[in-house]
């Protein structure tokens, strides 16, 4: 559903009185008190109740998400935390998750309590992987029908186009970005070809920022990127450093992991893939969105030489990367 607004200026409009608005429409009443929550593809608000305490107010990006999509989304969520998995599931109102108000959707959240995790520490690995491995043992279950597919034909493509079309790279950077990321992808579509997994429902940007931590251990929150995928799209991100490194943090987090769901272990050869993509695709992310005020002011790197210079030298070794990841190396 689109909203009307226009798409380089998404959320114009969206004052503190639209947000109370939205609020209410959600079943809250608030006491006035908004205060931004750290997000840029979406606007999102820590909500005062008259009653006391607070809420999560999530006001989707115009134009990005169907409402089925959505629905989706929010069905998931509500899924996982019916058979107690650990996530940040939408509040009901008038017997609808989704609101809509001024052009505008929204959804209401609980406020979790929690911090960033600390994966560090003795045993949290292993409890981040009992609790993801629960979370794909109901994302089996049965697919999504409106939500996107994670396919390795396009994975990356789309974004090196994005990029080459924007006019944001600089002229001496142009024909290189061309080259080792027209590279990259021929490797990633090699790793996915090569590779047999089966799709399930995912959270699909499962890195640190979307945990909180508590006492009982992690909190999911935003499924805004949910999709079928491979089961290790929600688990490569939380490993990094050498190869070495790499080797001991995936023992943790298979071991809990396992206790809870099958992992094919083929779907290693696309952890690098998928790292890949990720670098492809926030670039042109960036780029898509700088129109969009936000951006400018928080990526201010993004319209300078040096960011582009590096971003390509980064695509050329993670290239490289993705015929031998460090996981399968001797």
């Amino acid at each position: 559903m689109g909203s009307g607004l226009p798409a380089d200026v998404p959320f114009q409009g969206l004052t503190p009185d639209a947000i109370l608005d939205l609020a209410v429409q959600a079943g809250i009443e608030p006491d006035g008190r908004l205060f931004p929550l750290n997000s840029y593809e979406n606007r999102v608000y820590r909500v005062g109740c008259v009653e006391g305490g607070a809420v999560v107010l999530k006001i989707y990006r115009p134009g990005r998400w169907s409402d089925a999509q959505i629905a989706e989304e929010h069905d998931f969520a509500t899924e996982l935390a019916a058979r107690e998995v650990p996530v940040a599931a939408p509040l009901q109102h008038g017997g609808r998750t989704l609101h809509h108000h001024r052009g505008f959707r929204c959804a209401a959240f609980t406020l979790h309590p929690g911090g960033a995790p600390e994966l560090d520490g003795a045993g949290a690995r292993e409890l981040l992987g009992r609790t993801l491995g629960r979370m794909h043992a109901v994302g089996a279950l049965r697919p999504f029908r409106h939500r996107p597919r994670m396919l390795g034909g396009r994975l990356g493509a789309d974004a090196r186009r994005t990029v080459l079309e924007s006019g944001m790279l600089p002229a001496h950077v142009e024909a290189r970005y061309a080259h080792v990321s027209a590279e990259l992808v021929v490797q990633i579509r090699a790793a996915f070809a090569a590779v047999e997994s089966v799709a399930i429902r995912l959270h699909g940007d499962c890195h640190l920022g979307n945990i909180l931590w508590h006492e009982q251990g992690p909190i999911f929150v935003d499924l805004d990127d949910c999709q079928q995928g491979p089961r290790v799209q929600d688990l490569w991100m939380f490993l990094s450093g050498d190869a070495d490194a790499q080797r001991a943090q995936w023992a943790e987090l298979s071991t809990g992991y396992l206790q809870f769901s099958e992992l094919d272990y083929g779907e290693l050869r696309l952890i690098e893939a998928l790292r890949g993509a990720r670098m492809l695709n926030h670039a042109a992310w960036l780029v898509e969105r700088w129109a969009d005020p936000a951006f400018p002011r928080a990526f201010p790197w993004v319209g300078e030489v040096r960011y582009w210079e590096r971003h390509a030298d980064d695509l050329a070794e993670q290239a490289e990367l993705v015929g031998v990841p460090p996981l399968l190396q001797a």
